[in-house]
């Protein structure tokens, strides 16, 4: 059955900030992960953060999406690396990130894989909001040689992430070998898991795209038959109060908002998709104009139910009453440079 348009789309501005691509797992469709020995294997220094951040806040941008490889200190290089930076581990390197990116007015919001209830715990009083994607709860060829995809480790992750009552992004990744059983069976495990803890305020649709020099480097992307089904899927099985959201610089939205699609996530003006490099973010005038009559609302990396609900910790609670309005969603900026 055709859904109707919503209202209006909902968008956060951020700056994307990819602390590390050195990772543990060593997924067959990812082009972002590197080895340490890799001469494009990287380890963010504070310097070259930081100033991501200020220009971020000048350009109105809410949220900074701290991502980075999974457990990359199983890897004796990389622990090396963080030691010549005075931490002996990347979670205490978030957090002190966390508490800068805070204090320059942008609200963290981090996607580290798969995590534990204590590191959770660690990152909380930080962030506005934490994600990890489901991605599929089939066991896939696609994820051979990666722990941290085995399904029950994300769904522990997910569950602990609501026991703590976080905010938290989840989603699929469509087209890695998974049926339409098993996206059927992803988004039941996420809709039950919402209906236990009510944290799960977004539900990522995302669209494989082969990278070069993969082993999935000629497996074919989703047809936007599978794309439009996944999402009705997803706005059928999830409760109502749960985002669905595509990538916007993936997938052309339009069609897709009229089968269930309410968010199209971070859209930064200054960094890159560190994950999809060769896929531009859209410019937010240009899409509006692209989905003519549908509106696009700016939002914090926090939703609103959640600032209402009071979902935040008290660390950052007057930087989110600075930046949202008072239904929850983003005040428009003071500064005009964010429209330039």
């Amino acid at each position: 059955m055709q859904q109707e348009n919503p209202p209006f789309v909902t968008y956060s501005k951020n700056v994307f900030i990819p602390l590390t691509n050195v990772c543990r797992n060593h997924c067959a469709y990812c082009g972002f992960r590197r080895d340490p020995g890799h001469p494009e294997a990287r380890l963010m220094k504070p310097e070259e953060v930081i100033p991501i951040l200020e220009n971020g806040a000048k350009a109105g941008c809410t949220e900074a999406l701290f991502t980075f490889g999974e457990y990359a200190e199983e890897l004796p290089e990389y622990c090396e690396w963080l030691e010549v930076l005075g931490y002996s581990s990347t979670l205490d390197y978030l957090i002190r990130l966390s508490e800068i990116a805070i204090e320059i007015g942008i609200l963290p919001h981090t996607n580290a894989g798969v995590m534990t209830r204590s590191e959770l715990e660690a990152l909380k009083p930080l962030n506005a909001s934490m994600g990890l994607m489901l991605e599929t709860t089939a066991v896939l060829e696609a994820h051979r040689d990666c722990p941290g995809k085995e399904p029950e480790r994300r769904i522990e992750t997910i569950r602990e992430a609501g026991k703590l009552r976080i905010p938290y992004t989840t989603g699929l990744l469509v087209g890695i070998g998974e049926s339409r059983e098993d996206r059927i069976e992803s988004l039941e495990t996420i809709a039950a898991l919402h209906g236990k803890y009510g944290h799960i305020q977004e539900v990522i649709i995302q669209n494989f795209a082969p990278k070069p020099g993969t082993p999935m480097e000629k497996h074919p992307e989703p047809t936007a038959e599978e794309m439009m089904d996944t999402v009705a899927l997803a706005r059928q099985l999830l409760p109502a109060d749960v985002a669905v959201q595509v990538a916007p610089n993936l997938i052309d939205p339009k069609v897709l908002i009229a089968k269930g699609v309410s968010d199209l996530g971070g859209i930064s003006p200054l960094t890159i998709d560190w994950i999809n490099p060769e896929a531009e973010w859209p410019d937010v005038r240009a899409l509006q104009a692209k989905l003519g009559g549908i509106p696009l609302r700016e939002r914090l990396p926090i939703y609103p139910q959640y600032v209402r609900k009071g979902w935040y910790p008290e660390r950052i609670s007057g930087l989110i009453e600075r930046l949202s309005d008072r239904e929850g969603y983003r005040k428009p900026p003071e500064n005009e440079y964010a429209e330039e």
